[in-house]
């Protein structure tokens, strides 16, 4: 592991500023969960494409669950469409950063139950999206989401709150940061060459909360053993209008 150039805090804190360039994308994230499981970095950076590595909060790292709502996504300057520019998303992620110290996400897989959403970003992200068969309703403020993996048996359920009682930002020098505040993700093509994509929100507003019903369905999918203890982190987070940067070489 390069821990030689583990990011600073200053490097953490610059990637919130607004990227230079021109965005290709505009989208709106609802509803976030953010649930997270320690696990050994070894494991980590074994899993990861050369030039990547394993990004550690005071020498421990996480995996994330994250399943949230997509919505409103377009390219920049056109409208949303009804039935294409709204779906559910579950992805499975780890925390990298690149030989310049630059931090950001490693996605093992992207789920999704909007299949032009898909083909796009394999082709254009070099994203591991995944078809899936997913749904939610509400109930007493709590919100039911499930997905199933076209090709699964197995059906991930996940139950938390629907909104947030009270909410905060990060402190620059949380666990808290470190999970949430990660505005680059590295993906790889076909020649293993690396691409960094940039996206600008506003910083999270986020609130602590305990989930009961939680799947860690992913872990086993991406070659993990799956944790039989409960998330050392789960938190919910408030809507966020995101800008998309086109990728670029690492």
């Amino acid at each position: 592991m390069n821990q030689a150039n583990l990011p600073s805090q200053a490097q953490r804190f610059a990637a919130r500023e607004r990227p230079s360039g021109y965005t290709v994308m505009k989208q709106r994230w609802s509803h976030l969960l953010f649930l997270h499981w320690e696990i050994e970095p070894e494991l980590v950076q074994q899993s990861l494409p050369e030039g990547l590595y394993v990004d550690t909060f005071h020498g421990k790292t996480y995996l994330g669950v994250v399943p949230f709502f997509m919505e409103r996504i377009r390219p920049v300057y056109c409208p949303p469409v009804p039935g294409i520019s709204w779906f559910q998303e579950l992805n499975f992620r780890a925390y990298v950063y690149d030989k310049n110290g630059q931090p950001g996400i490693w996605f093992y897989s992207l789920d999704c139950n909007q299949w032009l959403a898909v083909k796009v970003a394999r082709k254009f992200f070099n994203l591991p999206y995944q078809h899936a068969k997913m749904s939610s309703f509400k109930k007493n403020d709590e919100l039911y989401y499930q997905s199933q993996r076209y090709g699964e048996e197995k059906m991930q359920t996940f139950s938390y709150p629907a909104s947030l009682d009270s909410y905060r930002e990060a402190a620059p020098d949380s666990l808290e940061f470190f999970l949430l505040e990660r505005y680059r993700l590295f993906s790889v093509d076909r020649s293993n060459v690396i691409y960094q994509g940039m996206v600008n929100h506003t910083p999270y507003q986020f609130q602590s909360v305990t989930v009961e019903d939680n799947s860690s369905r992913l872990f086993s999918l991406a070659g993990f053993e799956e944790p039989e203890v409960a998330p050392v982190s789960s938190m919910i987070a408030n809507t966020v209008d995101v800008d998309i940067f086109p990728l670029r070489r690492a």
